[in-house]
């Protein structure tokens, strides 16, 4: 009696009528991992690229080392004498010696020399101490700057100069040091100045003044 009621109702197929062999269900698995070592690549090269353009950026920013500036600052005149007939003149002024530094790390320089001359001839100096320009600032330095004409010799260029009314003289400067990036690498860097100061006689102030 059993057997003809096992008979009556045979094994249940899937409501789709196909069932799965071990094989395919083998290589379904086998696909779920492919498809799972292809994202984790993927990401992977993702974060490698990302990599790249963070090192990339880094280094064109932080990591790149740019040469500071040295530039006077305005130009205070406190006396001022002159006379074409001579010719001589002589002149005392406050002004800034000014470094700027734009690097993401301090600029240490070492003691220089700012030489203001006239026509190629020194008419005076003043002393830039040793000191450091801090990581993307200025570094102002106060000055009091005395030129005379003592190491001139007789100059009909300056008489001329002196009778047109304006006096033009330029400064030079080299500072020497080095800046330090991430506490751990250091680049020597030349700071340069050139300048050209134009003196107004009649006002006896400070008509223009450039610097490169």
């Amino acid at each position: 009696m059993a057997e003809k009621i096992n008979q009556a109702y045979p094994p249940l197929a899937p409501a789709n009528g196909y069932t799965r062999s071990d094989g395919e269900s083998l290589v379904s698995e086998d696909e779920l991992k492919r498809r799972k070592r292809i994202k984790l690549f993927t990401y992977i090269g993702i974060f490698v690229v990302f990599q790249i353009i963070v090192m990339t950026v880094f280094g064109l920013t932080v990591m790149k080392v740019k040469t500071p500036k040295v530039r006077l600052g305005e130009l205070i005149i406190t006396n001022f004498n002159s006379a074409a007939a001579t010719p001589s003149f002589d002149t005392t002024f406050n002004t800034q010696i000014r470094i700027k530094n734009t690097n993401w790390g301090p600029y240490k320089f070492d003691a220089g020399t700012v030489t203001f001359m006239y026509q190629g001839t020194p008419v005076g100096t003043v002393v830039v101490p040793k000191s450091k320009a801090g990581m993307r600032s200025t570094k102002k330095i106060n000055v009091e700057v005395s030129l005379s004409t003592d190491a001139l010799r007789s100059s009909s260029t300056l008489s001329s100069e002196l009778n047109s009314g304006v006096l033009t003289l330029t400064s030079q400067a080299k500072l020497t040091g080095k800046v330090e990036l991430m506490l751990i690498m250091k680049k020597k860097k030349s700071a340069n100045m050139d300048c050209t100061i134009a003196f107004d006689l009649s006002t006896k102030t400070v008509k223009s003044l450039q610097c490169k």
